[in-house]
């Protein structure tokens, strides 16, 4: 027996060990693997921000490709697992924004190509770190083939499919409003808003003969309209006639139209027009531009009121320049000393629009923009991009796992409005558009003649990203985009069906006629054993790369599949982690029994198998499978359930002790070489089925268990079938 079997089981020692040989065999890369392998197996990794650190939440999505990938190559396909890393646009500005606050610096006050550098090195130096501790989970993913979201051929890519939805008419540039964060100076996308329920004072004021409700009193100086139900009868005399009002800076008219969007049960069902800060209201001006004025912008970029606009009246000047929270209380006070305020309601709870990043209210505003219209349908033809989507999941082109996403994806999609892609920051891939007086050039060079200038905004990361399975596969330099496209699985968080699985969908059929993925895997939120959400301030953030030194990574891979099926939340914590490293020493003092018994393949023959140990061999075929079927089937934790139980329950607690008397037999016995034949058996099977969970401490035993021929890898051996 190894000399080494001798101390218990040392993940520190192992593990780094088996990943080195693992990287060096060369065997990750697809085009090394040996045998004629013609099937792909392909998973595109989703590419974590290089912005940090891996968190529990990429441990969770590390393991179960890994557990794919190894079993599939295992199965003799060519399995290719491309791994990359996201410069994750908007995500990494906050990160380094922060990173800059604690410098005593502001972005805003760093020249653009200087602040692009900084970002550079920065992502580059997490990015390193990102992909050591990918290595130390135990990712067998072909290096050789990385990629980053800002690589020059991903770019290049990118902006070949912008220039296409542009010709096709599909990619616009227009003022709308759109959602903007004050504290970034940045426009959001419609998936980035996080909505949260408030309380806030309900304002009913008078606009001359109408009582007219409203949350946003600050906005009130950019009215241009009053609006009504049309069926709403209490106002029907009042509708296309202008009334004259009293406001804050004087008197004043405005017009009352009727528009089916007011709710004639909110409030008085009266409702004021303010198109330049509110979506709903900026629709109502669209459908009735030729009845009242356009949008009137009372409010900056910072939050701050605006009344430069109204410099003919003196009383502005008294609410130019106040935060917004600051002039509703004032205004608040100046209404009720005028006696324009009817009542107010101080419990009125409603929805409002946040940042999903830092929690301030959203202010909308009228910006111009670049859109991708996911509905309408391009110039030379064929279908939009949501019912390019649609129907790929209608034809079950695209199944979903658990299948109850794919009704929550169609919901989504039934409500999609055209996407803003622009964002108003430094980091990302710059829009490879150029302005001339009233000319736009779409093209990553710029256009022939003089007083060109490119647009300064930079793509939302999802509209990248969401590229990522074509244009990882068209920028190897290799014939991957033939070879391993679609890919066979994409396997990600619930929490991202729309910010990117939807979107690598559409845009995935638009650009190449083909879907991404054939299977979407969702795998749930990773919670503590009180079903909490982990957070920094509850204390309860378990660190995956801590744990995974603490108990090692085979251990922290088991605790993270077993309990987790597909859509529900993971439970993890330090006791199930510990308790999972138990088991991988209950595999290490089983293979101390096994080698110190079977130092020699057993003589053939003198195997000569009872009808109680063929009944045992029937239970081992059963259990080969039944988890070759769970993750045929992605039921990741049936099969390590299963495989955990007979392990320890049947091989260990029964097998084991029944072989024992038997094996202490002497040399050359039918009794001898039959209990090590039986024992054997059971070990080679049990250890090549668990190695796509627990590969490091199946490697390091394969190395020393007998066999006959050449002495391979565990990582390329066969996958059983008894």
């Amino acid at each position: 027996m190894p000399s080494e079997f001798d101390k218990p089981y040392d993940p520190k020692s192992v593990e780094p060990e088996m990943y080195k040989k693992w990287e060096e065999s060369g065997f990750f890369n697809p085009d090394n693997s040996p045998g004629k392998r013609t099937k792909p197996f392909t998973i595109i990794m989703p590419p974590p921000n290089a912005n940090g650190s891996l968190h529990i939440g990429h441990a969770v999505f590390v393991t179960l490709q890994d557990i794919m990938i190894r079993f599939e190559r295992m199965r003799g396909k060519k399995t290719l697992w491309l791994p990359g890393a996201d410069h994750a646009g908007f995500e990494t500005q906050v990160v380094f924004d922060k990173k800059l606050e604690k410098e005593g610096r502001n972005r805003f006050k760093i020249p653009r190509e200087k602040l692009y550098r900084e970002m550079l090195n920065f992502t580059a130096e997490n990015k390193t770190v990102m992909e050591n501790q990918l290595r130390k989970l135990g990712a067998s993913c072909d290096w050789s083939r990385e990629k980053f979201t800002l690589d020059k051929d991903i770019i290049e890519i990118v902006y070949n499919t912008f220039k296409k939805l542009y010709n096709d008419g599909l990619a616009y540039r227009d003022s709308k409003i759109v959602n903007w964060c004050t504290k970034h100076q940045t426009t959001l996308s419609d998936v980035e808003i996080k909505y949260v329920e408030r309380k806030d004072p309900l304002y009913y004021i008078k606009y001359g003969p109408v009582t007219l409700a409203t949350v946003r009193l600050e906005t009130k100086f950019g009215d241009t309209a009053v609006a009504v139900n049309p069926k709403d009868k209490r106002y029907k005399d009042l509708v296309g006639k202008e009334i004259e009002i009293q406001t804050l800076l004087g008197p004043a008219k405005i017009k009352v139209i009727a528009d089916e969007m007011v709710d004639p049960k909110f409030g008085t069902g009266a409702v004021k027009v303010t198109p330049a800060h509110d979506p709903n209201d900026f629709e109502v001006w669209r459908r009735h531009k030729n009845e009242i004025p356009g949008p009137r912008p009372v409010i900056d970029q910072y939050g701050r009121i605006d009344l430069s606009g109204f410099s003919n009246r003196p009383a502005a000047q008294k609410y130019h320049g106040l935060k917004i929270l600051e002039a509703r209380k004032i205004m608040e006070e100046d209404m009720q000393k005028e006696g324009l305020m009817v009542k107010i309601d101080p419990d009125y709870m409603h929805t409002v629009a946040t940042c999903y990043k830092c929690g301030t209210i959203l202010e909308p505003r009228i910006l111009p923009q670049w859109f991708i219209a996911m509905t309408a349908k391009p110039k030379g033809g064929g279908k939009s991009l949501r019912d390019l989507a649609i129907e790929a999941v209608k034809k079950g082109e695209i199944k979903f796992m658990p299948q109850r996403m794919e009704k929550i994806f169609m919901h989504w999609m039934k409500n999609l409005r055209d996407w803003n892609i622009s964002r108003q920051i430094v980091w990302g891939i710059q829009i490879p558009a150029w302005y001339r007086s009233e000319e736009t050039y779409v093209g990553k060079d710029k256009p022939a003649g003089e007083n060109w200038t490119q647009d300064t905004d930079v793509f939302d990361t999802w509209f990248s990203s969401g590229q990522w399975p074509f244009a990882t596969l068209m920028a190897t330099g290799k014939n991957d985009f033939k070879t391993f496209y679609p890919t066979n699985v994409l396997e990600t968080g619930w929490d991202i069906l729309f910010f990117w699985v939807a979107r690598m969908i559409m845009l995935g059929k638009y650009s190449t006629g083909k879907i991404p993925f054939k299977t979407v895997y969702l795998h749930g939120l990773v919670r503590d054993k009180d079903r909490q959400k982990m957070s920094k301030s509850k204390g309860n953030v378990i660190d995956p790369l801590g744990m995974a030194e603490q108990y090692g990574t085979d251990g922290l891979r088991m605790a993270l599949v077993i309990g987790n099926l597909p859509g529900n939340d993971v439970i993890i914590s330090e006791e199930k982690i510990r308790g999972y490293r138990n088991f991988a020493n209950k595999v290490w003092n089983a293979s101390r029994f096994v080698l110190m018994h079977v130092a020699k393949a057993p003589i053939k023959n003198k195997i000569k198998y009872s009808k109680q140990k063929k009944q045992m061999l029937e239970k081992l075929k059963e259990c080969n499978k039944k988890v070759t079927k769970h993750l045929e089937e992605y039921k990741f934790h049936h099969a390590a359930d299963t495989l955990y139980h007979f392990f320890w329950h049947y091989y260990a607690d029964k097998v084991i002790e029944h072989l024992k008397k038997d094996l202490d037999s002497e040399d050359g016995t039918v009794e001898k070489e039959t209990a090590k034949a039986l024992l054997l058996k059971f070990h080679t099977t049990l250890i090549k089925l668990l190695h796509p969970f627990m590969p490091h401490i199946t490697e390091k035993i394969w190395e020393h268990i007998p066999k006959e021929g050449e002495k391979k890898l565990l990582m390329i051996e066969e996958w059983p079938k008894l």
